[in-house]
């Protein structure tokens, strides 16, 4: 209810101020589980990419500062989203969000772990490649472009959902393979807004 309650505000928000442009929406799933993984320029962010998936929750991983901040933790924590340490492998949450994969919910990432301004890309860490292997759950790639100004339109790529079948043993250079595609169909969505 609170969520679709918070959802709703910034729907509203985004349309009178940013006027939302949206590419192969079609390529959202209308059900199942998957892991959406989305580039980070804005604190915007989490709320946009949770308007994009209609009548679905995303559960988003969270920098674990955020849930010290009495009000935005609370705030964060109603909404379903979750702590992450971030600078280590946090087995807490990476175990939190296979269970929730597991019950058929969504994971939403931000994969380069931080606000990224560069215009491009940043490296991405391997939470997402682990889950994805782990749970074999498909990764929704998602790039988010916004303009210098409001009143302009924010732009959102969509790509189709990728899938990791039989990678083998979860190990560092498998991890690096997955992460690496991860990266280039983030980035290639990215290139096309």
């Amino acid at each position: 209810m609170f969520y679709t309650f918070v959802r709703s505000l910034f729907g509203l928000f985004f349309m009178v101020f940013y006027r939302w442009r949206f590419d192969h929406f079609e390529n959202i799933p209308s059900n199942g589980s998957f892991i959406v993984c989305s580039n980070h320029t804005s604190n915007f962010d989490p709320p946009l990419v949770g308007n994009i998936m209609p009548r679905k929750k995303i559960y988003f991983m969270a920098k674990e500062e955020l849930f010290h901040i009495f009000l935005l933790g609370r705030s964060l924590r109603a909404m379903g989203a979750f702590p992450v340490r971030r600078g280590s492998v946090d087995k807490r949450s990476l175990s939190h969000a296979l269970k929730l994969l597991k019950n058929d919910y969504i994971i939403g990432l931000f994969p380069e772990g931080t606000r990224i301004k560069t215009g491009k890309i940043g490296e991405i860490f391997h939470g997402p490649a682990f889950l994805a292997l782990k749970s074999n759950k498909p990764i929704l790639p998602v790039a988010i472009k916004w303009p210098q100004k409001i009143f302009q339109p924010v732009k959102v790529n969509v790509g189709p959902l990728i899938y990791f079948p039989e990678e083998g043993k979860i190990n560092r250079k498998v991890l690096e393979k997955v992460s690496s595609k991860i990266s280039e169909e983030m980035t290639r969505l990215w290139s096309g807004l």
